[in-house]
């Protein structure tokens, strides 16, 4: 198991038990599981309640879908993330409906989506992994993607797996205690 890290100031356990594993547990996730991430993820505050996250996602159910997700995962990441349950791939529409001028704030306003789905998630004993290491043209050209809609991370979410599953490198880090830089070096 992983240990714990030390927190500088009280926070509540379902941030305390977060962390981005690699390793997950052959167990389905239901629909109605998933829907229920993307239901907190709907919930999240945007700029002029614009809600510009999308999603794109499959269990792994032997779909096409999911198999096309796993594809624009890098070689490192379809490793350990081509056995994760749910695989999510998250976008933004970085123009508004109202007037199609630029939103600069989409891609915060899908940072507290995935927050919200994150904390959901952990709250229903799921772990997500977000990653950057994917190929995002061959996302855009296999999903069709509108040219304002923005592959942004792909997402991984499952029950623990067993650390023994996973490459030396991999495991190595799986069972590492998370570090954070000081909290006084956050402030300018």
């Amino acid at each position: 198991m992983k240990p714990r890290p030390e927190f500088s100031h009280p926070v509540h356990e379902v941030i305390q038990k977060r962390w981005s594993p690699r390793a997950f547990a052959d167990k389905m996730l239901t629909e109605e599981q998933a829907l229920t991430l993307f239901e907190a993820a709907r919930w999240a505050a945007s700029c002029f309640n614009e809600q510009p996250w999308r999603f794109i996602w499959s269990r792994k159910d032997g779909s096409a879908r999911y198999e096309q997700l796993v594809s624009c995962l890098n070689a490192g990441n379809q490793a350990w993330a081509g056995s994760a349950p749910l695989l999510i791939l998250a976008l933004a529409k970085t123009t508004f409906s109202a007037n199609g001028k630029p939103n600069r704030w989409a891609c915060h306003d899908l940072g507290l989506a995935i927050g919200n789905l994150t904390t959901q998630a952990s709250l229903m004993d799921f772990y997500v992994h977000n990653m950057g290491g994917f190929d995002r043209h061959k996302a855009s050209e296999i999903f069709s993607l509108p040219e304002d809609i923005e592959p942004l991370t792909m997402i991984a979410v499952g029950w623990l797996g067993d650390p023994d599953t996973l490459s030396a490198k991999d495991k190595q880090s799986e069972l590492q205690v998370q570090t954070r830089k000081n909290l006084a070096e956050l402030f300018l």
